[in-house]
């Protein structure tokens, strides 16, 4: 098998995108013309042209599909998603909480991964803040997870994705229509009553759902930045690290450099007494 292509009739599309969308930013386009060049050999066509129409990621996006083409980052990131929409489906406070913790720590290791793999030491805040937005989006939105190890770009994720929609539907759920009584209804304004008080509980559990919906995409956000604060903090821990040992080496050069003038100028003072 030479270059993922055993023959002609067993090329493989997906093979290829995988090698192409795994590959560095800067290596992509040629990359991208030699398997489109593999495919058309083979005889598929519609695959050098699939290939061949692919856009180059950016920087953040590279990262992400590398990490998930490299390791098991999607069924990760596709499972948590899956149990918060559960716990907010449910309103289990608990489980909510407890789900956001490990969502943070997720995000955090596999922003870890992603920019080791891609080998990168230093990424500047906002390449950090891209991933942690993609990875973050990937956790709430099933179609995001689903794009990763072909994204192009960053993600970012609205706030109105499966979260919101799993929660207004759950709100519905305490609220009962006034039961039917057994008595005759008395017309009139009895009748209006009953009217208003439906229209006062919808009017309630509108502006719930509204409340709702705009803490659960307060929250998000509110996430996203922590992750990236502590990806900052943790940036910053290193780069004073290496400030203070490169400070330290240089007072000692400086001391050294004091001691050999002094032994320098009681040399020429000596050679000058001599005389």
């Amino acid at each position: 098998m030479t270059d993922g292509v055993a023959d002609d009739a067993r090329f493989s599309v997906d093979d290829a995108l995988d090698r192409l969308y795994a590959a560095r930013p800067q290596d992509f386009t040629a990359e991208r013309t030699r398997l489109a060049g593999e495919a058309k050999r083979s005889g598929d066509a519609a695959a050098a042209k699939q290939i061949g129409g692919s856009r180059k990621p950016t920087a953040a996006a590279w990262v992400v599909n590398l990490l998930v083409l490299r390791g098991t980052a999607r069924a990760s990131l596709a499972d948590l998603g899956a149990r918060l929409r559960k716990a907010h489906a449910a309103m289990d406070g608990e489980a909510i909480r407890t789900l956001t913790g490990e969502q943070r720590r997720l995000v955090e290791e596999l922003s870890r991964a992603g920019f080791l793999a891609a080998g990168i030491d230093a990424p500047s805040a906002a390449l950090r803040d891209d991933v942690t937005a993609t990875l973050q989006a990937a956790v709430a939105d099933p179609e995001i997870a689903a794009r990763l190890g072909r994204l192009t770009t960053a993600e970012q994720w609205s706030g109105f994705g499966e979260f919101g929609t799993a929660t207004a539907v759950s709100a519905k759920r305490p609220v009962r229509p006034p039961a039917p009584t057994k008595e005759a209804a008395p017309a009139g304004a009895a009748r209006d009553a009953d009217r208003e008080k439906a229209r006062k509980i919808r009017a309630a559990l509108a502006a719930a759902e509204r409340r709702k919906s705009e803490a659960d995409a307060a929250l998000t956000e509110l996430q996203s930045n922590l992750a990236a604060a502590r990806l900052r903090v943790t940036d910053a821990r290193r780069r004073l690290a290496d400030a203070e040992q490169a400070l330290s080496a240089a007072e000692d050069a400086y001391a050294a450099g004091k001691r050999e003038s002094a032994d320098a100028t009681a040399a020429v003072k000596a050679a000058k007494t001599a005389r």
